[in-house]
């Protein structure tokens, strides 16, 4: 009975959405709104992601672990940035299992809130000097935090869009959340830039890293705006209307598409890894072991988030018509033979190089992020995508965001920024195998 049930709603969903007008969503929605509503959190995330990043590169090993030695006070910060990266999947089960049951709109308002405050209060959160060991400890607390609300934020926001779109333009519509990256890293960034050109660098590490964290309270108020005035996606309300929810989705994802969870796993592992080797690493590298200064490298990250931008939205615009597996292995292929090259292009000194280097590495992780964000939602069933595509973009987030910023340090200690470019390219390879193994999927129903 479920069989038919789920059969019969699709090809009742394909009928009804083959006749959607131009700009208007399957269930009604304008463009506009879903492209908005979906957009908004992953901008939010990427740039509450990137602040911390971006301060961990610059300012957190000294507030917070001053009693360390510089490669070890390093380690350090770049440690508790990979926390919330561990709490991702953790983050993915919870808000997935919501979103699976009690549908895709209520818990992405729930994730925005935790992500956003727990990200603003550490703006407020005094340093090693006022508070000792509490405030490193309270540092992790609010990062662990924030990563339970990052785990659940894509899926939804991904979710948000397909499901809303007509049949042959899921990639068109999965690519306005998949620009969040771009604009929340340009945001991050541009505010980190400012700061550093009009501050002194006493008056920087002081207090002024601390505005970007406390952005955050606004940042939330508007997603919160934004999100409220969504309807839930038709393809979840069909499924809830037949009774057909999962009463346990995490435990189905294994049941049911372990094979899709690992490899699509596998696949983001590049896009996470070029991103944070790309700005995070290579911010602490070049001002730290090349001596270009902060102001210098931050306008050149703002310059390099436009090659993110335009890989984004070529390869997932795209990829409707030539479909997300052929655009995700030529991004994967491309990464592994830039990895190569983007130390090399750094280690010259020279803005217009270095501009080069991180800008093509974050065109090659455009190239793959785009088409994810309607590949991982179609690779799993409705009843349980939400935890599905959550799980999968996350367990690559762990794999290839966590670890690479505390791989890097390591390699190029011990034995050069070469070993790091190999490092990059060794990750684009395990995509691009993973992808191998998997299938097309544009041509799939959504219902099923």
């Amino acid at each position: 009975m479920r069989v038919r049930l789920v059969h019969s709603d699709a090809r009742s969903a394909a009928a009804k959405t083959a006749a959607v007008p131009e700009g208007e969503a399957a269930g009604g929605e304008s463009l506009r709104r879903v492209a908005v509503a979906s957009f908004i959190g992953t901008a939010i995330e990427f740039y509450d992601f990137y602040i911390y990043g971006t301060a961990a590169a610059l300012v957190l090993n000294q507030a917070f672990f001053p009693t360390l030695d510089p490669v070890n006070a390093t380690l350090a910060s770049f440690s508790t940035y990979a926390v919330a990266f561990a709490a991702r999947p953790l983050g993915s089960v919870v808000f997935g299992h919501f979103g699976d049951r009690a549908g895709r709109k209520s818990v992405l308002v729930a994730s925005l809130l935790l992500m956003g405050l727990s990200t603003a209060l550490v703006g407020l959160l005094p340093g090693y000097g006022t508070l000792g060991i509490w405030a490193p400890l309270l540092l992790i607390l609010l990062r662990f935090l924030q990563g339970i609300g990052l785990g659940g934020e894509w899926g939804g926001a991904a979710l948000l869009a397909v499901e809303h779109a007509p049949r042959g333009r899921r990639g068109l519509y999965a690519a306005f959340p998949q620009l969040g990256p771009s604009v929340g890293f340009f945001a991050a960034t541009g505010v980190f830039w400012l700061l550093s050109d009009v501050m002194s660098d006493a008056a920087f590490r002081s207090w002024g890293w601390r505005v970007p964290f406390l952005l955050s309270f606004l940042l939330v108020g508007v997603g919160l705006f934004v999100r409220l005035k969504i309807s839930e996606t038709p393809v979840f309300a069909k499924v809830r209307d037949a009774q057909e929810a999962s009463k346990v989705p995490a435990v189905d994802v294994f049941r049911r598409h372990p094979r899709e969870l690992l490899l699509g796993a596998g696949g983001m592992v590049i896009a996470y890894g070029l991103f944070y080797t790309a700005t995070t690493y290579c911010l602490s590298y070049a001002t730290g072991t090349l001596g270009v200064s902060r102001t210098t490298m931050l306008g050149l990250s703002l310059v390099a988030c436009l090659f993110l931008a335009a890989g984004t939205w070529l390869a997932a615009t795209r990829s409707d018509g030539v479909g997300r597996r052929k655009l995700v292995l030529g991004g994967s292929g491309l990464a592994a033979v830039w990895g190569l090259a983007l130390f090399p292009l750094l280690d010259t000194r020279q803005p217009v190089l270095i501009a080069l280097g991180i800008g093509g590495a974050l065109f090659c992780m455009g190239v793959v992020y785009g088409p994810m964000g309607a590949y991982l939602p179609e690779l799993f069933g409705t009843t349980v995508r939400y935890s599905g595509a959550s799980l999968a973009y996350n367990l690559g987030g762990v794999l290839g965001g966590a670890v690479a910023p505390l791989v890097a340090t390591r390699l190029q200690a011990a034995f050069g920024s070469a070993s790091v470019g190999w490092y990059v390219t060794a990750m684009a390879l395990v995509s691009l195998a993973c992808v191998l193994a998997l299938p097309e999927t544009r041509e799939r129903e959504l219902l099923g």
